[in-house]
């Protein structure tokens, strides 16, 4: 997870989770907007300035250089680097094959304020255009900030998305950094949306969602980004919701034997190459190795009882068993060797 101030994102982990809730973005014009500039809108001593600073930070990443990176980051963020650390360790590789081939920059005044914006919206293009982009910043701090999206296409296309604050007059320093691969098993993000329509069409309902939910990480830089096309892979993704879907507050409640298994949530989540699906649920054993080691043998069997389709969308089973302190016992099942 890496930050702008106050800003909470999901992206660098090595092992991504594609949460089973996306966050609609409700770009509406009534909103108080800030200013946006892109293109030919933004002056050239900027434009070069921005561009330099975006360059020297893709090098950086590429090089796994993080203290240089975290050197040339807003206090905020550098007292947090943690999760932009894990994320250039874990992104270094794909941005190094490559130089960006794709840059698209934004820059985005929100200085009218003398307070922290409880919601900064702003709207890039022409109301209605299909180039249009719109960007929702929860809590952001009055400033000068740009947006740098910049992709290196090839064997292994990933995409660098960077926040950057002005601190003086075009000097730039980092305010939030996400990095996404945008295929997955070799397949992009378009692959997943049409697999997800398939499944779908054949009332696997479970598999479309998490295949939706998967194409939309492929192909959304940030989830705070919104553009014609991820606006409509939204209301696809929305017109798939499961109704059964579970949580804290609704658990799906699994029987295997004389055990029953209160799931609080269910997701994908991408481990290497391959995309898994992963129960969580209540356990009082976590402890007890042996205990909770049969018990997310037993959860991983009811699980796919009940959803024998996940046998054709996911290579396997994540049982996550979590008791009442936090702690946690988990076992990855390949479905070759699932029960």
């Amino acid at each position: 997870m890496n930050q702008i101030p106050n800003v909470q994102a999901r992206d660098g982990h090595i092992f991504s989770v594609l949460g089973t809730v996306i966050i609609v973005l409700l770009l509406t014009y009534g909103a108080q907007a800030q200013e946006c500039y892109s293109g030919s809108e933004i002056d050239p001593v900027t434009a070069n300035s921005l561009q330099q600073t975006a360059q020297r930070f893709w090098d950086l990443s590429a090089q796994g250089d993080v203290a240089s990176l975290k050197a040339g980051s807003v206090p905020a963020v550098a007292a947090n680097f943690g999760s932009i650390e894990q994320a250039v360790v874990n992104h270094k590789a794909l941005l190094a094959e490559a130089a960006p081939s794709e840059k698209r920059l934004f820059v985005l005044d929100a200085g009218n304020s003398q307070t922290t914006w409880q919601r900064a919206d702003f709207y890039c293009g022409i109301y209605n255009s299909p180039n249009r982009v719109g960007i929702s910043i929860p809590n952001l701090p009055p400033g000068r900030y740009a947006l740098s999206i910049a992709s290196a296409t090839g064997k292994d296309p990933v995409t660098l998305t960077m926040v950057l604050q002005e601190s003086g007059k075009n000097t730039w320093k980092l305010a939030g950094y996400y990095a996404r691969a945008n295929t997955l098993g070799g397949h992009d993000g378009a692959w997943y949306t049409t697999k997800a329509g398939e499944y779908k069409s054949k009332g696997q309902l479970h598999n479309a969602w998490f295949y939706y939910l998967t194409a939309w990480e492929l192909q959304a830089p940030v989830d705070f980004v919104s553009t014609p096309a991820l606006d409509k892979l939204n209301d696809e993704i929305q017109a798939t919701r499961p109704t059964d879907l579970p949580s804290r507050n609704s658990p799906l409640l699994l029987t295997a034997g004389n055990r029953t298994f209160k799931v609080i949530e269910m997701s994908a989540l991408r481990i290497g190459n391959d995309l898994y699906v992963r129960a969580q649920y209540e356990s009082a054993n976590v402890t007890n190795v042996a205990l909770a080691s049969d018990d997310n043998a037993a959860l991983t069997k009811a699980l796919l009882a009940k959803y024998p389709e996940f046998r054709e969308a996911f290579a396997g089973v994540v049982a996550r068993a979590t008791d009442s302190a936090g702690r946690d016992h988990v076992t990855i099942t390949p479905m070759k060797e699932a029960k």
